[in-house]
């Protein structure tokens, strides 16, 4: 036995109603994604990146304050785009700036371990 129009009428309406309302709902605004590069722009600046990469810390500052003036404007697809990238140019830069302390800190050991070869060296007799 075929199910005529009739018996199969509401679930397809239904289906068509909840299809459309899916369709046009957006996402939340980017108000986490602006708090996770506001936090990597901050542990970028806390690893000293202004003196070991500052033009990718620049770079995630001058986003991080367009994505905010986005979000203000009320575009979110702009500041979610605009949010990730800054976290990403932040995370960037905190890399980069821990790469040259730890070469700067194994340079400072080679160097402590040179001078220890040279005073052994000078104690033999």
């Amino acid at each position: 036995m075929r199910p005529s129009f009739a018996q199969i009428r509401f679930p397809l309406l239904a289906a068509v109603l909840a299809s459309a309302l899916c369709s046009c709902a957006s996402l939340p605004p980017p108000t986490g994604e602006l708090a996770s590069a506001r936090q990597a722009v901050t542990r970028a600046e806390d690893a000293d990146a202004d003196q070991y990469a500052p033009q990718e810390l620049g770079t995630a500052r001058t986003e991080l304050s367009q994505a905010q003036a986005a979000m203000s404007g009320g575009d979110q697809d702009e500041a979610r785009r605009l949010s990730l990238s800054a976290a990403a140019d932040a995370d960037l830069a905190y890399a980069r700036s821990r790469e040259a302390l730890a070469t700067a800190e194994l340079n400072q050991r080679r160097a402590e371990v040179e001078e220890l070869r040279r005073r052994l060296q000078e104690a033999q007799p």
